[in-house]
């Protein structure tokens, strides 16, 4: 599945539109409630079933930021008990092979993340590393003597020139800074620093670290081990071209004592997550053929672990498929599905039968309703999910015997005293009769009159998809008196291959006749007020915003996040422009601009009257500040009523990380379309 490109964000970063009171208790969701809310994320299950390791991740209202810490639940009882808590943060618990240890990643010691080692009997624990960065995609040897895990390198920065020699105590400006690489900075990276992320490995019980590794391209992929541990597999693009060749990876075979690298896969597309079966015989992975095509459905396939021709398990699917797992007989795989906007564990057959065993996973994020959800498996095959709803952020739960049962309840207190907005499915037609799916989240209170003002909230992506899952953004939205409609028009994941490419090198397109086709299906049920509309969406959605207001002046004010408004400048100034070019467009800028001019929002802006905010991340490298900038100026020269918002420190895709600044995003928009939304008094009564 091609990762979505496009996402949200934003908050507050100058004085607020208007006063507002002071929050005191209340039954409805606030900002203030941000603070108090917990998610489950990272299941992992102990091999025998019995316990589930997760990571709990709080909120700490003094520093504004969350608070991961390592949670235990028995799978029988539902008792919980935290294993790392305290000062840091602490995540990414994975068990041995024998289940009596635990190795996770912590910063309880300050400085940068570490590795540890608890022994589960004793509740001993050793920290097995001394790095200077972050270790990632922790990995244990079959036997559960080793660890493998990847980590960057560091390497000299580039340089022009011979600098000036600095007098010894003079204090001169800090040295230029030089970048090579195609992609030099990165949405939650920000600007890189020089050096490759290889593979390392560390003994169990600790000691030196042996790098193993010492590629001249980056190793980003997923690894695993050999069922004699004796290799490691991988998933990396060796060629010198790799920086230009942004979805093309090969599964890789490490041998550990020589070092030496085979490739097992040759073909143009990603071959990613390798996963050996139990019995050393096959290795699982997922990818696709690359055609050039934004969006791609994600498959599972098998080949001979010794390497050999790979075998298609899912070509007829038509969704895509993550996280494999294999089933400790080697005769079937565990994997994610993704469909209509939720997300289902299925178990497929070597034979490429497939059965659904696990329904309802949803994501660990909150703000705003995207489809996601994760899972783990343990020998005998009971799973553990993270499981949530329209009015409950995720929760632990086991899968068992055919049954679901839900072991956490991290939220029951704070919404033991809230009444949250109801969630219900709308069905909306689109012009050429294809089914669009829509939720539609009421406000708590009813409306004077009978009938809700609408705001019309549109995700990101634009490859991506909402579903019913919890929504900060939308109940507090919600509890300000508007109710939310949330939709997947075409472009959507969830849907298939030729749903999700109906936008293929034209978005944005027909998107905005669903998405007016759903507000129209939102309206016939005759709890919206028709008179008053409203807009907004981040990322993908903020380029929808755009579009729609140049299109029509149906709404009353939009807000417009972290938008795309010209493509031709956002395509050379994002973290990707190799992607960006190749994949959504055919062509660079200067070899067809006009079809970049064409399918931007800034084409449009001498169309737009509606009032619309503009807000952006201060460190937005995906959907970059100036891209916002542009049509906050653009719109100013027009004389529409603009304001433009930048969220200080924020980045793309964690710009609502921070409880204040996801309160203040909320609290910013209601704010904004208050401004221009009709009297209650002044609507017409309903028979």
């Amino acid at each position: 599945m091609r990762r979505p490109l496009l996402a949200l964000a934003f908050v507050l970063a100058a004085a607020p539109l208007h006063a507002q009171p002071a929050e005191g208790p209340s039954r409805t969701l606030q900002g203030r409630d941000l603070f108090s809310l917990e998610v489950a994320s990272d299941p992992q299950i102990s091999p025998d079933g019995s316990v589930i390791a997760y990571v709990r991740r709080s909120n700490d209202i003094m520093t504004d930021r969350a608070r991961p810490s390592i949670w235990l639940v028995d799978t029988r009882t539902g008792s919980q008990s935290p294993l790392v808590a305290g000062a840091g943060s602490h995540s990414s618990p994975r068990w041995s092979p024998d289940g009596k240890r635990l190795a996770y990643v912590s910063t309880a010691e300050g400085g940068a993340p570490q590795l540890f080692v608890r022994w589960m009997a004793t509740g001993q624990t050793a920290r097995v590393t001394g790095l200077p960065t972050s270790p990632g995609q922790i990995v244990w040897s079959p036997d559960g003597t080793r660890l493998a895990y990847t980590m960057l390198v560091p390497a000299d920065a580039p340089t022009l020139g011979k600098p000036l020699k600095k007098p010894e105590g003079a204090e001169w400006a800090k040295p230029l800074e030089v970048y090579d690489r195609v992609v030099y900075r990165t949405d939650n990276g920000g600007y890189l620093k020089p050096g490759l992320t290889q593979i390392f490995l560390v003994s169990a019980d600790g000691g030196a670290p042996r790098q193993l590794t010492f590629a001249k391209a980056p190793i980003d992929g997923g690894i695993e081990w050999s069922a004699d541990g004796r290799r490691i597999l991988f998933s990396a693009n060796l060629t010198d071209k790799w920086q230009l060749e942004p979805t093309d990876s090969e599964l890789q075979e490490l041998d550990v004592d020589s070092g030496a690298i085979r490739p097992l896969t040759d073909r143009r597309g990603p071959d990613q997550n390798p996963l050996v079966s139990p019995d050393g015989k096959w290795i699982a992975f997922t990818g696709y053929d690359d055609s050039g095509r934004a969006y791609e459905v994600d498959e599972l396939y098998v080949m001979p672990a010794g390497g050999g021709a790979a075998r298609a398990l899912t070509p007829r699917l038509d969704r895509s498929i993550g996280s494999p797992v294999w089933a400790a007989d080697s005769r079937s795989i565990f994997a994610l599905q993704d469909d209509k906007g939720t997300m289902k564990v299925v178990r497929i057959g070597l034979d490429g039968s497939i059965r659904t065993v696990a329904e309802g996973l949803t994501g660990s994020g909150l703000d705003r309703p995207y489809a996601g959800g994760e899972f783990s498996v343990a020998r005998d095959g009971t799973l553990a999910i993270t499981a949530g709803n329209p009015q409950r952020p995720s929760d632990i739960a086991v899968v068992r015997g055919g049954g679901t049962r839900v072991l956490t309840r991290l939220n029951q207190e704070l919404f033991a005293g809230k009444t949250l907005g109801e969630v219900r499915k709308v069905n909306a037609t689109a012009f050429d009769g294809k089914p669009i799916d829509a939720w539609l989240t009421l406000p708590p209170t009813p409306a004077a009159g009978g009938k809700h003002p609408l705001i019309l909230e549109i995700h990101g992506g634009p490859h991506q998809a909402y579903g019913p899952a919890f929504s900060t953004d939308n109940q507090l939205y919600a509890s300000a008196g508007y109710a939310v409609l949330s939709v997947n028009p075409r472009g959507s994941t969830s849907y298939g291959e030729a749903f999700a490419n109906e936008i293929d090198k034209t978005y944005p397109a027909r998107d905005f006749d669903d998405l007016m086709s759903a507000v129209d299906a939102a309206i016939a049920t005759g709890q919206i007020d028709p008179n008053n509309l409203f807009v907004t969406g981040g990322s993908g959605g903020g380029v929808l915003t755009a579009w729609i207001v140049g299109k029509t002046d149906r709404f009353k004010a939009a807000a417009t996040q972290k938008p795309v408004i010209d493509w031709a400048s956002f395509s050379l100034t994002a973290d990707n422009p190799a992607y960006f070019t190749r994949y959504w467009f055919g062509k660079k800028p200067w070899e067809d601009p006009q079809l970049y001019w064409s399918r931007s929002p800034l084409s449009l802006v001498g169309n737009v009257h509606t009032p619309t905010l503009v807000v952006v991340g201060s460190e937005d490298y995906r959907t970059p500040v100036s891209e916002a900038e542009q049509y906050y100026s653009a719109l100013q020269l027009q004389g529409v009523p603009t304001m433009l918002v930048k969220v200080p420190g924020a980045s793309h895709g964690g710009i609502a990380a921070r409880p204040s600044q996801s309160a203040a995003k909320a609290a910013t928009i209601t704010a904004w379309f208050d401004r221009y939304r009709k009297p209650a008094a002044a609507m017409a009564p309903t028979n």
